[in-house]
């Protein structure tokens, strides 16, 4: 019988463990964690948002890095599937807003023991507080692993499953990129996504706390929207905090600007590691990968919330009228409860350039239709980006085109397999990234055989 090691005891790791030995293989999964699913264990807020129902077809157009890479993995095993899997092991799950999929329970921890128990039946042998070194190759083969207490373990599979740098507190400190790069394989530049933005101005943390929902966010490469390149634009939810936005929408609007900004709109673009030096030089700055340099921006990237996206310009305009009509011998400042929340009152007003205090019944239709621009578009200059300890997923990893997307085997080394965060693939929030790790691991698991 061969033996598989899988190097990784998270999302993807559990997966393609399980699968090589339901396939039959003899599979040793390390861990050098004290416990499986580290970081499966915080998703969702602890709830762990472990997939996402929609149709399969679908699931691409959330995937923002290399969605035609995850065909196969996703199409082998998608969200269907997986629900299936955890249920058969004792997990039932349920569907909320969005097509989130969340454990009925809603604890992490059921999802992480389902999988322990699928690896219990198919007889996987798991290895934890456990660190690997290197993966050994000979001859132009995966040979096993070296671990970092000594001694080495052959094996004729070996599945890298490290994830990325982001949350390096659940043990994610890029190992699998030096196995990588100590492989011969080329990686491309990694960058924090799914990360809140942070913006100049500083009213921002006047509303720290507040959540705004139904509204849209457009975020584009210019000052105004007039003319500018948008790089992302969609509807839900947002959050301020004390040096900026976050919530879903922004997260996502985060890494669409991730990937603007890595195909060489101001920082420096994503590189493959050619050669000895290069591959010394990028494991230095993956050991250093949580650091907040390089986290600047250019100037120009703009972010314009639609407090009412609900209404056009012509039917808002109308809304005011009403709402002033109603309240023609108040105070502007006074005249605006129905309008917004409490909170976001005085900077509205501060910012529509009417005096608070002015009588309703004497503002201008000029300044009502100015009014009525802010509320369509109020604006928020971006300055900056979380790091890697705020980032929920790393963009950037190891470079899909040395990845065989039908296996996962390294198209360089044979017996060798990637998959989940350490590949150069990544998603909206919503539940894509989880699969994205189950699709792979699975593949990789089904492939190592």
């Amino acid at each position: 019988m061969s033996k598989c090691v899988v190097v990784g005891g998270g999302a993807a790791g559990m997966m393609a463990a399980y699968q090589a030995a339901a396939l039959g293989q003899k599979v040793l999964l390390i861990e050098k964690n004290e416990k499986l699913g580290k970081k499966v264990y915080i998703t969702g807020k602890g709830r762990c948002n472990l997939t996402n129902a929609c149709e399969t077809e679908d699931f691409f157009q959330s995937v923002v890095t290399n969605p035609r890479f995850l065909y196969s993995a996703v199409y082998g095993f998608g969200p269907r599937d997986m629900m299936e899997l955890l249920e058969q092991y004792g997990c039932k799950t349920k569907v909320e807003r969005g097509l989130r999929v969340f454990p009925v329970s809603d604890h992490a921890s059921d999802v992480i023991f389902a999988m322990q128990r699928a690896m219990q039946a198919a007889g996987v042998e798991v290895r934890l507080n456990t660190k690997v070194k290197r993966v050994l190759v000979r001859d132009g083969a995966a040979a096993g692993v070296e671990l970092s207490g000594g001694g080495r373990l052959t094996a004729d599979r070996v599945i890298v499953c490290t994830g990325g740098v982001s949350y390096p507190s659940t043990g994610s400190t890029g190992d699998g990129y030096r196995f990588a790069f100590e492989t011969g394989l080329a990686v491309t530049e990694r960058r924090p996504a799914l990360v809140p933005l942070i913006c100049r101005e500083n009213w921002c943390k006047d509303l720290m706390g507040l959540s705004l929902k139904n509204v849209r966010v457009a975020l584009y490469a210019g000052s105004n929207s007039a003319g500018s390149r948008e790089i992302f634009q969609d509807f839900g939810e947002m959050l301020f905090t004390h040096f900026g936005v976050s919530g879903p929408l922004i997260l996502s609007a985060s890494s669409f600007l991730e990937r603007w900004l890595s195909d060489g709109a101001g920082r420096r673009k994503g590189r493959p590691i050619a050669d000895n030096a290069d591959r010394r030089d990028d494991r230095k700055s993956s050991e250093s990968a949580g650091s907040q340099d390089d986290r600047q921006i250019p100037e120009g990237v703009t972010l314009f919330i639609d407090l009412k996206p609900a209404l056009t310009m012509d039917q808002l305009d109308k809304r005011l009228l009403r709402e002033f009509e109603d309240n023609k011998n108040k105070q502007f400042k006074n005249a605006l409860d129905s309008l917004f929340p409490a909170k976001l009152i005085p900077v509205m007003v501060s910012l529509s350039g009417i005096h608070p205090e002015k009588k309703v019944h004497e503002i201008t239709r000029e300044e009502r239709l100015g009014f009525a621009a802010l509320i369509k578009a109020l604006p928020l200059t971006v300055t900056g980006t979380g790091d890697f300890n705020e980032a929920i997923i790393t963009q950037g990893g190891v470079d899909v085109r040395e990845i065989n997307p039908s296996t996962m085997e390294s198209r360089k080394i044979k017996g060798l397999y990637f998959a989940g965060e350490v590949l150069d693939v990544d998603a909206l929030t919503g539940g894509f990234n989880l699969q994205i790790a189950w699709s792979t691991g699975y593949l990789a698991g089904s492939s190592a055989e």
